[in-house]
C-alpha cells in the first residue's frame, strides 16, 4: 500500500489509512531482541497490506526498552517496512528520556512518533502541554498525541498542542465518549483554516470492540493489536465496519472480540501477553513478555486457542464472500 504526504510547516508528514499494525518486540530465551524474528514479523504483517507500522509503542513492550535495545526495534521495523507504508515509533516516560528516544527514532529512520504518557505523576493540562511542547521539539518527526492513563488532555489542552506545527493527530484511549466529542470539535475549531491535515485514533484496547461507537463521533482510524496473530480477523472486521456489513461486525463481536476482551481482562497486562501468546498459536513463536508483564496460563491459552479458531472461522467465510 503506499503512502502520500501532507505539505504543512512541519517536515513531510505520512497520513495514515486502513488497519494500523503495532507489532510485538520478540524476545531471546536470554531476554535478548530477536530482531531476526521482529523484521520476519513485521514482513509478514505487511503482506496483509496494514495502513502503518507502529514500532516499539504499546504492544511493542515500549516500556521495558533501554535506549539501544528501542533503537535496534525501531531500525529493524523500519528496515522490514522498506518504504511500503509509515513507520511511527513510540516515545515517552520520563522527559529527558522521551526526548532521547525521539531522537533515536529520527535517526532509526522513523516517519513519526507516538506519543505515550509521561511517567507515572497525574500532571495538570499545562503540564501536559509543556511536556508536549519539549518533546515535539527533540526531533523533526511528525507527532500524535496519545490520551491515555496518567495523560489525560482536555479538550483545550488539545486543541492547544493541536496547533504545534509537528502535532498531527490525536489518539484516543481512554473511552469517554462525551470527553472525545467535545475534543474532536475543539480541534477542528482550533485548525479551522489552517493547511495542516490532522488524524484522530480509537486506541483502545482490543479497539475494534468500541470501532461502532467511535466512527459515530468521526474517529475511523484504530490500533488492531488482533493484526499482529489474527491478520485474517482484523482485516475482515475492518471489511465488514467499512463497507456496513453489520452481520459480520456483530458475528465477530460476539464470537471473538468480546470473548477475548472477557479473557484479557482477566489479568492485568494480558493486553499484549495474549497477543505474543497468539502468535505462538499460529507458528510465529515471539517469545514471552517482560516483567512485570506475566505469560497466559495454560487454562487461558487453552481457551485463547478456541477464540482463535472461533475468528478464523468467521473470517474466513467472509473471505470467500468477498472474493465472490
Amino acid at each position: 500500500m503506499a503512502f502520500t504526504y501532507v505539505d504543512i510547516r512541519s517536515p513531510e508528514v505520512p497520513k495514515l489509512d486502513g488497519v494500523l499494525f503495532f507489532p510485538v518486540t520478540p524476545f531471546t530465551g536470554a531476554g535478548h531482541i530477536d530482531t531476526a524474528a521482529l523484521a520476519d514479523h513485521v514482513a509478514r504483517g505487511l503482506d496483509f497490506g496494514p495502513g502503518g507500522v507502529f514500532a516499539a509503542c504499546g504492544t511493542g513492550e515500549f516500556h521495558t526498552l533501554d535506549p539501544e535495545e528501542y533503537g535496534q526495534a525501531v531500525r529493524t521495523a523500519v528496515e522490514a517496512t522498506a518504504g511500503r507504508v509509515p513507520v511511527f515509533a513510540g516515545t515517552g516516560g520520563p522527559l529527558s528520556l522521551a526526548r532521547r528516544y525521539s531522537r533515536i527514532a529520527q535517526e532509526a529512520g522513523a516517519d513519526g512518533l507516538l506519543l505515550l504518557p509521561p511517567y507515572l505523576v497525574e500532571a495538570p493540562a499545562a503540564g501536559l502541554i509543556a511536556y508536549t511542547r519539549q518533546v515535539v521539539a527533540a526531533s523533526d518527526l511528525p507527532v500524535i498525541v496519545y490520551n491515555r492513563s496518567n495523560a489525560r488532555f482536555t479538550p483545550e489542552a488539545a486543541a492547544e498542542v493541536a496547533r504545534l506545527d509537528k502535532v498531527v493527530g490525536f489518539k484516543d484511549g481512554v473511552g469517554d465518549l462525551d470527553r472525545l466529542s467535545r475534543t474532536v470539535s475543539a480541534v477542528r475549531s482550533a485548525l479551522s483554516g489552517r493547511d495542516k491535515d490532522f488524524q484522530f485514533f480509537n486506541g483502545m484496547p482490543t479497539a475494534e470492540v468500541t470501532v461502532p461507537a467511535y466512527r459515530g463521533i468521526g474517529v475511523e482510524l484504530y490500533s488492531s493489536a488482533v493484526f499482529c496473530f489474527a491478520p485474517e480477523v482484523s482485516l475482515a472486521f475492518h471489511r465488514a465496519v467499512t463497507t456496513g456489513d453489520q452481520d459480520t461486525v456483530d458475528l465477530l463481536l460476539r464470537d471473538f472480540f468480546h470473548p477475548l476482551v472477557t479473557l484479557r481482562d482477566k489479568v492485568p497486562g494480558y493486553a499484549v501477553s495474549l497477543v505474543k501468546a497468539g502468535m505462538a498459536l499460529r507458528g510465529h513463536d515471539v517469545g514471552g513478555v517482560r516483567p512485570p508483564l506475566t505469560d497466559p496460563s495454560p487454562q487461558h491459552l487453552e481457551r485463547l486457542g478456541r477464540i482463535l479458531d472461533a475468528g478464523l472461522a468467521i473470517a474466513g467465510r467472509d473471505g470467500e464472500e468477498a472474493a465472490r
